[in-house]
């Protein structure tokens, strides 16, 4: 890959110290709650982001990267996929884009529907692929937010983990954005009593992902039991 640090908006030192203090948050996150921080993954949030910036921080240790546009991820994706590197889709997902998606990304962390997991299924199958999926929930309601409602979620996900080429390995979801973040402890609290109990219901997957927690708030959903942390600004400063 060209290097072209020099036109980039974080210099190589900055990304560092970004990577390093986001690290540091996580070992503390995960000592109070009597973890370990190996436990956890941290995924890199790069959409909007120059593919060098991903060069960059793949250089620094990262190796998960969560994109939410498909078209922007695909040509990163092209351009860049060491074998140690794993690409994950965090955004809304439409049907029509499955195909590629399937073929493409390691991880899926959006699946909000029914029709989404079959295409999703379908196209894996295409691609002789078992796909790692999230079920994406929306714990707190947002009409503005998808996923599928807590209600609606024990139902769906008995359908769902038959699905051949889907492995469904636990939740996600994105809480609502607010001051003091522990207003969404029991957001992050509902998500982890939601995965115990589809973990109980349905032993066949092992329901060992909790994908939850942002650059405002990810020590507390790793307080609650978050194994994967979605971190953008944090690490690569503001879009």
């Amino acid at each position: 890959m060209k290097d072209t640090s020099t036109h980039l908006p974080i210099t190589q030192q900055q990304l560092a110290a970004n990577i390093a203090a986001v690290r540091s948050a996580i070992a503390d996150a995960a000592q109070r709650a009597g973890r370990d921080p190996a436990t956890i993954t941290l995924i890199a949030v790069s959409k909007t982001k120059p593919i060098e910036l991903v060069g960059m921080a793949h250089r620094l240790g990262l190796t998960d990267f969560g994109e939410n546009r498909v078209q922007e991820a695909l040509t990163k994706i092209s351009a860049f996929h060491p074998d140690d590197l794993r690409w994950h889709m965090i955004g809304q997902l439409q049907s029509n884009k499955a195909g590629k998606v399937a073929e493409a990304f390691d991880w899926v962390h959006s699946v909000d529907s029914w029709h989404l997991a079959c295409t999703l299924d379908q196209q894996a199958a295409k691609h002789a692929r078992r796909l790692p999926v999230l079920l994406e929930v929306n714990v707190a309601g947002e009409e503005s937010k998808a996923g599928i409602a807590p209600t609606d979620m024990p139902a769906l996900a008995r359908q769902i983990v038959e699905l051949p080429n889907l492995d469904v390995r636990g939740l996600m979801t994105v809480a609502p954005l607010v001051a003091d973040p522990e207003q969404v402890r029991p957001v992050f609290r509902a998500l982890r009593e939601l995965r115990d109990h589809l973990r109980d219901e349905l032993p066949q997957c092992v329901w060992d992902q909790l994908s939850v927690g942002m650059t405002d708030d990810y020590p507390v959903a790793i307080e609650e039991g978050a194994t994967i942390v979605r971190i953008g600004r944090a690490i690569f400063g503001e879009r």
